[in-house]
């Protein structure tokens, strides 16, 4: 074998590892969120009226807005019950309001590599610690379950995600250009990543930001997320 040959150089031998199963239909919970597999006969109307009025939420999403709960109930319908895009529906258990959608997608068990897109958040679910956790829970599945790497892609345009993926303590590693197109227009892609050695210390930091210890008697946190996961990420995200 060549392994100490440098004129030859191969990647490290990945050793007592496995392909992990696929996400299951599955619901998950923390303190402040409930994951679920999304359904349009329990979701749709709750989510229509959450997002009605705010037509921003799908600017760089490849589907809406929605011009009616019907509509929006179709397109919910043919997405649910798929296993890639596997869509799940958040709800914000400090107020009982379902606000939001996530999914696991592009599962590759073989790869270790696994997705999270399709995010869409409610005003009424942004900034709100059942946010956070919804990633941290998704997050979590991917790595206990033996992924090695957890990927997110949005447009480049879009600096609110960009923002997002670097706060969970994803590493930035690039745009890929003209990367689709969308509604007609171009999408550059930028991605971000992290992987399954990084995970015990974003757990942490997840553990530390969410504890109600991190919240004054107003709600506002006292240690800032992206501090926390800081000294994790790999490489931050020049634009930001």
């Amino acid at each position: 074998m060549n392994d100490h040959d440098p004129r030859r150089p191969l990647g490290a031998r990945v050793g007592n590892w496995t392909p992990p199963p696929v996400p299951p239909a599955a619901a998950m919970e923390g303190r402040y969120a409930r994951l679920e597999p999304m359904s349009a006969d329990r979701h749709a109307a709750l989510l229509y009226r959450a997002f009605a009025g705010h037509d921003a939420v799908w600017d760089y999403l490849p589907y809406g807005p929605f011009s009616s709960a019907a509509q929006y109930h179709r397109w919910m319908r043919d997405m649910e019950g798929q296993a890639d895009p596997l869509f799940l529906a958040i709800q914000d258990l400090e107020t009982g309001n379902w606000g939001g959608v996530a999914s696991f997608l592009r599962i590759a068990p073989a790869a270790g590599s696994i997705e999270v897109g399709h995010i869409n958040y409610a005003p009424a679910l942004q900034r709100t610690r059942a946010a956070t956790e919804a990633m941290a829970l998704m997050m979590g599945w991917a790595f206990e379950a033996g992924y090695r790497r957890y990927e997110w892609k949005c447009d480049a345009l879009n600096r609110p995600s960009r923002r997002a993926a670097q706060r969970l303590g994803l590493s930035y590693e690039g745009v890929f250009r003209q990367a689709a197109v969308v509604k007609g227009r171009n999408r550059d892609t930028a991605w971000f990543a992290a992987i399954d050695s990084e995970w015990p210390s974003l757990r942490e930091a997840f553990g530390a930001w969410l504890a109600p210890s991190n919240f004054d008697a107003r709600g506002g946190q006292i240690e800032r997320l992206s501090d926390l996961t800081r000294l994790v990420r790999a490489a931050d995200d020049p634009a930001l």
